[in-house]
């Protein structure tokens, strides 16, 4: 069963930091593009940061510098690491996972695209 299970999110204080875990299950993410997105209340979903295939990376203009996303193949496990996170980080994240031969950034999944996980929550207040 092919299967993405998000982990690691949490209440947590402004300026605060945290890391997700994407574990891919039923399948390895050498070939696919991996992508975090997030869901505020009352928000689109949208697309916080990408890893391809090849390491290439992208972020939303909204986390760059402060989140970081990152493979680890031996785990078959993508991680986001996210730091000095502030009340508007607030969602539910989820991964995606879209499979690709190309390492181009445009390989990143969009919305709907591939597989996903149930997401994990993030709440980021004092």
């Amino acid at each position: 069963q092919l299967q993405l299970v998000e982990s690691g999110g949490d209440l947590v204080q402004p300026g605060g930091s945290l890391r997700l875990s994407c574990a891919a299950s039923g399948f390895t993410l050498d070939n696919y593009a991996v992508g975090w997105f997030r869901q505020a209340p009352g928000k689109e979903r949208e697309r916080v940061s990408c890893s391809t295939r090849t390491g290439l990376t992208n972020y939303a203009d909204s986390v760059k510098g402060r989140f970081t996303i990152s493979r680890d193949a031996a785990k078959n496990t993508v991680y986001l690491y996210m730091n000095s996170l502030q009340p508007e980080d607030t969602g539910h994240y989820f991964c995606a996972a879209r499979f690709t031969l190309s390492a181009r950034t445009t390989s990143c999944p969009r919305n709907g695209d591939g597989y996903w996980g149930q997401g994990t929550q993030v709440t980021v207040s004092s």
